[in-house]
């Protein structure tokens, strides 16, 4: 076994999720990550933690799914399952755990794209009491490199491997350290602008109100409010957005290819969309709930040790020069207490480019142009 999956397992038990003796952790572990599923069970092991895994199959998923739609049509339905609103053995599951490990790395990253829309989401729908519990545990997701994330990044398997030790093996407290005055920037701020240009007019000009929301430093732990790994950003929750966001980096949502995003906010709420591709993915995921056409995040990524996009969501909304804006639902650690936040049962990620004819406003002053911070060498303000 490569020293590297081990390090990766200690980092994701001891710094990300800080397993003590006597815990309770259920292991999802995906189809080809196996290696890693098994060394951080070996370490959950040597710390006296308990393990339970489960088999975190895209495919299986899938099976799952086809059979409902296939049961919904030979009962004279219109072909959308009524899935069970109250998942007791699943919720049960994680009501009982301490922590949750999500280990990602699929035999294929478009397995479900065959799965309607509609389906979809009453299944996410469905499962919000589960969904819910898991999120009240100490839940962590991380990735194994394998040769299906490789292919969807363009990279070769090796080159690939190289990217996630690179991105995931840092020094987080260090990063942490980094962050720290991005996240004192928003705490401090009512407002946030973005402004970017392309073809030498406006294509995003969104403000939000962040007053009275605390940043999350996400730096891989949860003890910083952060279930990621690798992460790097600072994120928060805003309310009565207003403008327009247009976001040009390729994404994948519900295994269907999305590029060139462009919402309309009014009152806070997304009016207007259109995608150069993946609109229907785009639609259906608007369409979920109310909360799903409001946000519940802005993100600011700094971890300039992803130095490249690979159309995966735990890597590229924490490159160093990009923001990103997720609809649906809002991180409590973001929140006043009392406060219950955008309420939904998504949560999807839309990234911008903000290398360069960009910058990023607090109650009017710019703190990032051109991707460049104004605590780091080279910021014009």
């Amino acid at each position: 076994m490569d020293e590297r999956v081990r390090e990766h397992a200690e980092l994701l038990v001891d710094w990300s999720a800080r397993i003590e003796a006597g815990d309770d952790v259920v292991v999802s572990v995906a189809e080809d990550a196996h290696d890693l599923g098994v060394a951080v069970v070996e370490a959950l092991g040597e710390r006296g933690a308990n393990a339970t895994t489960l088999y975190g199959s895209a495919e299986v998923s899938r099976a799952y799914l086809k059979g409902a739609e296939a049961g919904a049509d030979g009962d004279g339905g219109d072909g959308v399952p009524a899935f069970d609103d109250d998942p007791a053995v699943e919720r049960a599951l994680f009501e009982a755990a301490d922590a949750y490990l999500r280990i990602g790395g699929g035999r294929n990253t478009t397995a479900t794209a065959d799965v309607s829309s509609a389906t979809r989401q009453a299944y996410a729908t469905a499962r919000r009491d589960a969904r819910e519990a898991r999120m009240d545990t100490d839940w962590v997701s991380t990735v194994h490199p394998t040769r299906s994330l490789a292919q969807q990044a363009g990279m070769a398997y090796e080159e690939y491997r190289e990217f996630v030790y690179d991105a995931v093996l840092r020094d987080w407290e260090a990063l942490a350290d980094e962050m720290a005055a991005m996240k004192d920037a928003l705490d401090a701020g009512e407002e946030v602008r973005i402004v970017t240009e392309r073809d030498g007019a406006p294509d995003t000009d969104v403000s939000m109100s962040i007053a009275g929301r605390t940043a999350v430093n996400s730096a891989a732990s949860v003890a910083y409010d952060s279930h990621n790994l690798p992460s790097g950003e600072v994120f928060t929750a805003p309310v009565d957005t207003e403008g327009e966001a247009f976001f040009d980096v390729p994404m994948t949502i519900d295994a269907t290819r999305v590029r060139d995003v462009h919402l309309v906010f009014e009152d806070g709420e997304v009016v207007d969309f259109s995608a150069g591709a993946g609109e229907d993915a785009l639609a259906s995921v608007l369409d979920t709930d109310a909360g799903a056409r409001r946000l519940g995040e802005l993100g600011i990524g700094m971890n300039r040790g992803i130095d490249r996009f690979t159309d995966s969501i735990l890597f590229d909304e924490k490159m160093g020069d990009t923001v990103h804006l997720a609809v649906g639902r809002a991180y409590d650690a973001c929140l006043p207490e009392g406060d219950s936040g955008n309420d939904s049962a998504v949560h999807v990620d839309m990234i911008s480019d903000v290398s360069e004819r960009s910058r990023l406003e607090i109650d009017g002053e710019v703190v990032q142009r051109n991707g460049t911070f104004r605590w780091e060498e080279g910021f014009e303000g």
